[in-house]
């Protein structure tokens, strides 16, 4: 049964340009947002370059997600603040924006029982204490 036209809903649609996507449509604008969303959470979880990860696996040490990985019970943990970036300006830092900010934080579970963690991610400025990390 089609629906009821009234005039409140006809100058609703005529109002609406001819090319304005839906909600269905592929170029709905969230479409891209979560496209962009799923890119930096890809980059945010290989932050470090893979050279520094290659300088950490030469000197027998693990990344912070693989520490993490080790230590909590699988597929339990759940990052905080994981897009998180520096705000420093100086020394031509602020060209270098990293995800994470050199720190991996959030919660899991060990044995069952939840924890919230931090791991130092020294594929990232070395792991270095700066103002996002502090707040993370």
């Amino acid at each position: 049964m089609a629906a009821k036209k009234t005039k409140s809903t006809e100058a609703a649609v005529s109002a609406a340009p001819a090319n304005t996507p839906t909600p269905a449509s592929p170029a709905h604008p969230i479409e891209a947002r979560i496209e962009q969303l799923a890119a930096l959470r890809e980059a945010a979880m290989h932050a470090g370059s893979p050279a520094s990860v290659e300088r950490q696996h030469a000197r027998g040490k693990l990344t912070a997600r693989e520490r993490l990985d080790l230590l909590l019970d699988p597929e339990s943990f759940v990052e905080l603040d994981m897009l998180a970036r520096h705000r420093a300006h100086g020394f031509g830092i602020e060209n270098t924006r990293p995800l994470t900010d050199g720190v991996v934080t959030g919660w899991g579970t060990i044995d069952g029982r939840k924890v919230f963690v931090f791991s130092q991610d020294f594929t990232v400025f070395g792991g270095a204490l700066g103002e996002v990390f502090a707040e993370k």
